[in-house]
């Protein structure tokens, strides 16, 4: 009876680990590709990789093998004895995210800027004249103690530069009134002004543009150093309208001049050719001469006038030129306007330029006025009459 109920039990106990060791997977058949792929493998089939947050800019880490091992044990088949999950390494330490740096261009442009603006206080006064002797000759050679400078009624402290300046480089501009009251001449200013940019704009060098007015000023031609595209721009002027020639000046130092790029020295002028009879312009003659002088612009007038007499418009035409230190041109025959921009040209070369420190010179806007005596009698200076000081 003992070996019975000890037979049944070995029985028993047989069939217990046949159902074990057949729930375990013994005795199949296995299909190799059924078999798990390597650990790491496993872990990056099954376990999505986790995405950052958008405000966060540190990358994910990588799974490591230790980290995939302890995933594929929880995926494991069941009745197997999961391992012990390895010892979690503490996180990395968060990196700081880098500073933001400003433009590299801009902060490079910015230390340009500290490195190359000097700023210094304006007390020196440049200026261009010329001397003629008593028959209007012009008179070249003469040296910096053959002058005196009178600054607002005060001799100049000192002089600091002077030359004899027959080949600086120009910035022209020609305005030419295109109003009703010139039609009749209008044909031969245009030829006489083409042959005079001909003769005097070097290319390369000078530069030249020009506005035609009536009612309003028109650029038909901007700054260039080509005479044929001068040229074009002055026939393309065409006559017709009232006159507004205080505003062409105006518009021509402002807007033209002023903001004309500049390298060293150069020698602004304007060539105006008009009847100067103004009928519709928005600023005053004073005004235009005001910004002229700001623009330290000579202005040289030709009247258009072919009566014989002097009008009013001629004075006008006077002053303007006198203020700006240039000359006035009265052509009572139309074949003179020619002459008139040959002396222009004979001018624009005979000029000196000084550089002067005033006595008493205060930043505050002021209008002040500017005398050159030639030392020696008989002689002329011609030059603007003044300058207005910059405001700091």
């Amino acid at each position: 009876m003992k070996s019975i109920l000890m037979r049944s039990r070995v029985s028993l106990l047989f069939v217990g680990w046949l159902v074990i060791l057949s729930a375990a997977g013994f005795g199949q058949t296995v299909d190799p590709n059924s078999l798990p792929s390597a650990p790491s493998a496993s872990a990056q089939q099954n376990t999505p990789a986790k995405q950052p947050p958008p405000s966060e800019t540190k990358p994910a880490p990588a799974p490591d093998s230790k980290s995939a091992g302890a995933e594929n044990s929880q995926t494991a088949a069941p009745g197997t004895t999961p391992a012990t999950p390895p010892a979690q390494s503490p996180p990395a330490p968060t990196t700081p995210p880098a500073p933001r740096l400003e433009d590299p261009a801009k902060e490079k442009s910015d230390a340009d800027e500290a490195v190359t603006t000097i700023r210094v206080p304006v007390n020196e006064v440049r200026v261009i004249f010329t001397v003629t002797d008593k028959h209007g000759r012009y008179i070249k050679d003469l040296k910096k103690n053959d002058f005196k400078v009178i600054d607002d009624r005060k001799p100049a402290e000192q002089i600091r530069s002077f030359r004899s300046e027959t080949d600086l480089p120009l910035q022209v501009g020609l305005l030419v009134d295109a109003s009703n009251s010139v039609r009749d001449r209008f044909k031969f200013e245009q030829e006489a002004a083409i042959e005079f940019l001909n003769a005097i704009i070097r290319p390369r060098y000078d530069k030249a543009f020009v506005v035609g007015f009536d009612a309003t000023p028109e650029v038909t031609q901007d700054f260039t150093d080509s005479t044929e595209d001068l040229s074009k721009g002055v026939r393309a002027l065409r006559a017709g309208g009232g006159t507004a020639m205080y505003d062409a000046l105006y518009f021509a130092c402002r807007d033209k001049l002023i903001k004309q790029e500049q390298v060293g020295p150069v020698r602004r002028a304007i060539i105006l050719l008009s009847d100067g009879d103004d009928n519709l312009s928005h600023v005053t003659r004073e005004e235009s001469i005001e910004m002229a002088q700001r623009a330290e612009v000579i202005v040289y007038t030709i009247s258009t006038n072919i009566s014989g007499m002097k009008g009013k418009g001629d004075k006008v035409l006077e002053r303007i030129a006198d203020a700006t230190g240039g000359r006035a041109f009265f052509p009572f025959q139309i074949r003179d306007v020619s002459d008139a921009f040959t002396s222009i040209q004979d001018e624009l070369r005979s000029q000196y330029a000084m550089a002067y420190k005033p006595a008493d010179f205060a930043a505050d806007g002021r209008f002040r006025t500017i005398e050159i005596l030639a030392q020696e009698k008989g002689l002329r200076v011609r030059t603007r009459k003044g300058y207005y000081a910059p405001k700091q």
